[in-house]
């Protein structure tokens, strides 16, 4: 897709080739991949690499059966097409993580809605609706937060993010998110802990609705 100006960065791909990224930055990483040709470019790289350090490492045996499933797996066209389908705004990664269904959105407030897709320990990951012209309270984080942009666009102090973008956010960045008028800014947004918002009443609401 043409068009993304905010990427991953090759940290995130990298502990994602390899298995050691979270389900819910994993997530964020593979709906945008799917869209993004030069992130799947730029991963590829990494999955490349991380191979031939494999095959400098001992041999370990394996089932039969494994063998079997994976090459399957391999040669299935329609499963490696299916990798990058997308069912209206949604991501196949996203579909799949959905059930194939639509959202159930919960409300939040000022017409901000959510639908948590996992929550645990390592973290939690979402949807967000928010309306055109509305905005996220101002908050910092004590963690990472992945933001993928699905649908509308949204601009905050570093930018503006469309679809396919990611912002990426750390402990350093303290920020209020807002919409662009017209339609609703749809996105997947990933965190490995709590934000901190300043203001009151989004702190008073937080162990609700787990953010």
């Amino acid at each position: 897709m043409t068009g993304i100006t905010h990427h991953i960065p090759d940290e995130l791909l990298i502990a994602y080739a390899a298995g050691n990224l979270t389900k819910a930055f994993s997530l964020v990483v593979a709906a945008h991949v799917s869209m993004c040709d030069e992130c799947r470019a730029r991963l590829g790289a990494h999955e490349a690499l991380g191979g031939a350090l494999l095959d400098d490492m001992p041999a370990t045996e394996v089932s039969s059966g494994l063998k079997g499933r994976l090459f399957d797996a391999l040669d299935d066209p329609v499963a490696i097409e299916q990798r990058h389908d997308r069912a209206g705004i949604f991501p196949a990664p996203v579909m799949e993580a959905l059930g194939g269904l639509p959202p159930k959105w919960k409300p939040l407030g000022l017409g901000v809605r959510q639908m948590i897709l996992d929550h645990d320990r390592s973290g939690s990951v979402r949807l967000l609706y928010i309306p055109g012209g509305q905005g996220v309270p101002d908050h910092g984080h004590n963690g990472l937060e992945l933001t993928m942009v699905l649908q509308g666009a949204f601009r905050d102090e570093t930018g503006r993010f469309g679809v396919g973008d990611v912002e990426v956010a750390d402990g350093d960045l303290e920020h209020e998110p807002i919409a662009e008028d017209g339609p609703a800014c749809i996105c997947l947004a990933a965190t490995d802990a709590s934000l901190r918002f300043r203001s009151f009443v989004p702190r008073l609401l937080q162990p609700i609705f787990r953010i």
